[in-house]
């Protein structure tokens, strides 16, 4: 069965001991620790050692979505203490301005794929390049994202099948016009099983929707949906 997991910052915005308690009332069992502003990265990093996360079996940290330039080396120095534990570090590839600075990461980088409000990382092509300044680096798939850049998830299946080898993590949620992300609906569950397949079981998927405690379990529910290949689902899921 696949291991799902929510994001603190989806749960809880820049609350993260609050989005925590509610994973553990939840029994989740994988957590993307969020700090999303370029101000919530020492803050969050310098309470790891007092955070209780032994109910996890799995845990990633998402690096800020953008960064000033005087700011990068203080990130990637703040973030050599969550590669030591070992954890994969999310990270937007337009917050990098010295791209060989983050190769000392290797495969504990995601670069994750993009949304339409962002200059870079929305294709195959993009992902491309990056991938050739960053060799080591693995990739964060954002299915959401993906759907919003391109409804028909073509571009989905040409991320997926292309950087086969570099997934380690799925972020999913249904990515609005604005680019918020929102609960599932029925129509990006459907949109999502078209990918599916190429997605194995074995890759953590955390959830970046915004969504209430009591949305919790129902949204996992559909996540599972939206992660049944579609074959099986016309079986008789």
């Amino acid at each position: 069965m696949r291991l799902i997991g929510f994001s603190t910052g989806a749960l809880m915005l820049n609350d993260f001991r609050s989005a925590l308690r509610i994973l553990d009332r939840q029994h989740i069992r994988a957590v993307e620790l969020s700090a999303l502003r370029q101000n919530e990265l020492v803050p969050l990093i310098e309470e790891l050692d007092r955070l209780d996360l032994t109910q996890f079996r799995y845990i990633a940290f998402h690096a800020p979505s953008t960064m000033d330039p005087e700011f990068e080396p203080v990130a990637i120095a703040a973030l050599e203490q969550v590669a030591q534990r070992q954890w994969p570090i999310i990270l937007h590839p337009d917050a990098m301005h010295t791209p060989v600075s983050w190769g000392r990461f290797g495969d504990l980088l995601c670069i994750e794929n993009m949304d339409k409000r962002k200059p870079v990382g929305q294709t195959i092509s993009d992902l491309t390049e990056i991938f050739k300044l960053l060799p080591n680096a693995s990739l964060c798939f954002d299915i959401g994202h993906a759907r919003q850049v391109d409804p028909t998830m073509s571009e989905a299946t040409a991320i997926l099948q292309s950087c086969k080898r570099r997934l380690r993590q799925v972020h999913i949620s249904e990515v609005n016009s604005q680019s918020k992300h929102d609960a599932l609906s029925f129509e990006s569950v459907l949109a999502f099983r078209k990918v599916a397949h190429l997605i194995p079981e074995t890759v953590p998927v955390i959830a970046e929707s915004r969504v209430a405690e009591d949305e919790v379990e129902d949204e996992i529910r559909s996540i599972r949906k939206a992660l049944t290949w579609e074959r099986l689902a016309a079986a008789g899921d």
